[in-house]
């Protein structure tokens, strides 16, 4: 029997292979070995020849060795000088350098004897010798690696990289890795796919060690370019990274609830209603009434979400980069933006966008007058971008969204014919310039844009500029209620809060709003905070409108043009009111441009400005277009025409209802009481069968209501002195109430009552006689 069958002939757990492998027992090695230190030799192990035989290898007198170190831990870090040293024999830039040497596998073959030559045995990890086949990283372990460095961004970076590659360069490149790297790479190279190798180096090494010798075998293989776009690779994802956590701060939390308290967005989020088209005008529901559809849209639209904007999808069918989003006053376009950049943040949609910038036209105000590019303009909204370069603004893979957010908020004028043009993101230029060309495509023409804005804005857009446009139209039903779900903590009160809205048709209705949610919370909130959460809540729905005037009026109109002074808001609110109090007598709703010359109105004013009308286009011809206005809603004008009779009364002692007085001796010597001007309305009403004056009573009457009246105080010449208001407007319904015989109007008379709340208990004496 030969040496290495004798070998062969026995196992035994726990021998060494190394031994078995020499096939000289028989010849006086073991003698020898035994005279040297065993623990400071060994035998290296000699591969097997391919003849065999089917007998067993003897195995009972081998040795234990050593397990060899992990690829991970036979990496050591080199000092400065070192590297300085590596950086000067290598032109390579990265950080990743062999030192080659005989390996253990080269120093014999299977029929030499120098198999026999003893190799010193490493007693612990400090003793392998430097000089082996393997790499030394270089890794700056004081340098803290960014946190924008995960597992998922690695994976994507090198495959996507090493996809570049030819099939016969990423074959070399698989020798190389197989070659320097047997320890973690033992199969055959062809049998691995790009997944599998790319898998397999992130599972063996750091994430900073696999793009280090990704890129030094890159640079060995002359693909510096693959190179560069690795490093810009990782340099977009840290600004990405530091941008998303500025705008997690400036967009994660609202600031909704009573008291000032932030919550998260997500907390209080509530899904938006967002169609396909645009021009489907105002809500018309009604309480009492049916009013037609003012829009020109017949099909019931295509909802979508805010995730479904610029997706790749809609990409590739359509050439249009530019939507333009827009809604009435309070709808919640500026809610719809929050979603969207947050989505982005946490990769939930929009994943091919790179970067994601929200400019809102409240920040970029402050820029008027200044010489400025884009590029610039971006940096100074947000300094984490300082790291991008003027290419990252070029490239096609760096793809960058734009959110305008407000384009009724600009109110310097727009110039679409006149404007320069400017296509460089590094050109210097006026705020002006650089909005126009970014909405006519011409800057940035790989860029994607979002325009918000409300409706009649967009009649500045030219048809040219080659955009879509879409609509938000608030809340739909079941969205109202998880609206105060969330927005509530105490489920007790969310739900007395709902029931309080279910209560009135018309507060339910007008609730398809975000804003006018968020007042009725804000009040039902200071209610239960100041009086405990079995408080009662306002029964009066002229309230909540009073509140919201006041919200479109001041607080959103600021944002929008100058301030006004409270005789300028008196006069408008007169004349609005004129027109919406002759329209509704009418039983009109669309105002056209005749009504706004009439009256003197200033439509600036009217849409954009304060947002309580709306301009939408209809088709009442095939090749005719026209644009209408409207109130954003009917009991939006129905507020405004009692309001415009109550300030009327009040200021200048007209009863609107009373077109010429029958005594007019009598009316010489003294003006309308508030008592005939109650009866004449009611009066009034009660002619109309198919209800059209029914909600506005309700604001007349609510009108004369205390708290009503301190909010309504600035637009009164002089302070209302009607004492027993309340209790006369209360005896005089339910006088007509016991008079009338139809009861839908005696319905609507009650729900009169039901506005003036406790206080309609009270005096009668002016009364007896109507």
């Amino acid at each position: 029997m030969s040496d290495v069958d004798e070998a062969m002939g026995t196992q035994s757990e726990g021998s060494s292979i190394g031994e078995a492998a020499s096939g000289r027992r028989e010849s006086g090695l073991e003698e020898e070995v035994e005279d040297e230190d065993e623990d400071l030799y060994y035998i290296p192990p000699r591969r097997p020849s391919l003849d065999l035989g089917p007998s067993p290898m003897d195995t009972t007198h081998w040795y234990y060795v050593d397990q060899a170190l992990s690829p991970a831990q036979s990496y050591s870090t080199m000092t400065s000088e070192e590297s300085d040293k590596m950086g000067e024999d290598d032109t390579s830039s990265t950080s990743v350098r062999r030192q080659r040497a005989d390996s253990y596998s080269s120093c014999y073959s299977v029929d030499s004897d120098d198999c026999e030559k003893k190799i010193r045995k490493a007693r612990s990890k400090e003793d392998v010798p430097e000089s082996s086949d393997t790499n030394k990283l270089i890794e700056n372990i004081s340098e803290k690696r960014h946190p924008s460095l995960t597992i998922p961004f690695t994976f994507k970076a090198i495959s996507k990289t090493l996809g570049k590659l030819s099939e016969f360069e990423l074959m070399g490149f698989k020798r190389k890795l197989w070659k320097y790297y047997p320890q973690s790479f033992n199969t055959p190279p062809q049998n691995t796919d790009l997944v599998d190798l790319v898998d397999r180096l992130l599972e063996c090494y750091s994430l900073e060690n696999s793009f280090q010798i990704t890129k030094t075998h890159l640079a060995e293989m002359g693909k510096k370019k693959l190179v560069e776009y690795v490093d810009t690779l990782c340099l977009r994802n840290e600004v990405r990274y530091e941008l998303a956590e500025c705008l997690k701060q400036k967009y994660g939390e609202v600031c909704e609830d009573y008291g000032g308290e932030k919550r998260p967005f997500d907390d209080v989020h509530t899904t938006l209603k967002i169609v396909s088209t645009c021009d489907n005008g105002p809500n018309i529901e009604h309480e009492v009434m049916k009013i037609g559809k003012l829009d020109s849209n017949q099909e019931a639209p295509k909802e979508i979400s805010t995730a479904d904007i610029l997706t790749p999808n809609y990409l590739e069918t359509s050439s249009s980069r530019f939507i333009l989003l827009t809604g009435v006053a309070g709808s919640g376009k500026s809610m719809a933006v929050r979603r969207l950049v947050l989505d982005w943040i946490e990769e939930r949609a929009h994943k091919h966008v790179t970067f994601l910038f929200p400019l809102p036209f409240r920040e970029l105000k402050q820029f008027e007058g200044e010489k400025l590019s884009l590029a610039g303009l971006v940096k100074k909204l947000y300094p984490a971008t300082e790291k991008l370069r003027d290419g990252d603004y070029r490239c096609d893979e760096c793809q960058m969204m734009f959110v305008l957010d407000g384009l009724d908020e600009y109110h310097w004028k727009i110039d679409f014919e006149n404007t320069e043009l400017l296509s460089d993101p590094t050109d210097t230029s006026n705020l002006k310039v650089i909005v126009v060309n970014l909405m006519r495509a011409r800057l940035l023409y790989r860029g994607l844009f979002l325009v918000t804005t409300r409706p009649y804005v967009r009649a500045c857009v030219p048809w040219d500029a080659h955009y879509n446009e879409i609509e938000v139209l608030g809340f739909r039903d079941t969205q109202r209620d998880e609206y105060f779900q969330k927005r509530f903590k105490d489920s007790n009160q969310a739900a007395r809060v709902i029931d309080y809205i279910n209560s009135t048709k018309t507060l339910r209705i007008m609730c398809h709003l975000p804003l006018f949610c968020s007042i009725v919370a804000d009040e039902c909130q200071r209610v239960f905070k100041e009086k405990g959460t079995h408080a009662e809540l306002p029964n009066s729905i002229t309230y909540m409108y009073t509140k919201l005037l006041f919200a479109l009026l001041r607080q959103n109109r600021k944002w929008r043009a100058p301030e006004n002074s409270v005789d300028k808001e008196r006069d408008f609110l007169i004349k609005l009111g004129k027109l919406a109090f002759s329209m509704l007598e009418r039983g009109q709703y669309k105002i056209t441009q005749t009504d706004w010359k009439e009256n003197g109105i200033n439509d600036q004013e009217a849409v954009p400005y304060t947002g309580l009308c709306t301009q939408y286009v209809t088709k009442p011809y095939v090749l005719f277009n026209e644009n209408v206005l409207s109130f954003i809603h009917p009991t939006m004008q129905e507020y405004l025409a009692a309001l415009y009779a109550m300030l009327t009364f009040a200021n200048l002692g007209k009863n609107v209802f009373e077109e010429k007085p029958k005594n007019k001796v009598k009316g010489m010597f003294r003006g309308p009481t508030p008592s005939e001007m109650y009866k004449n309305a009611v009066d009034r009403s009660l002619q109309c069968e198919d209800g059209r004056l029914d909600i506005f009573l309700r604001f007349l009457f609510g009108m004369t209501l205390k708290t009503n009246q301190e909010l309504l105080q600035p637009f009164f010449t002089s302070p209302l002195k009607w004492p027993t208001a309340t209790g006369d407007a209360a005896a005089l319904i339910r006088k007509r109430m016991k008079d009338s015989q139809n009861p839908e109007r005696n319905r609507n008379l009650h729900c009169c009552l039901k506005e003036l709340g406790s206080q309609s208990r009270g005096s009668v004496s002016s009364l007896t006689d109507c």
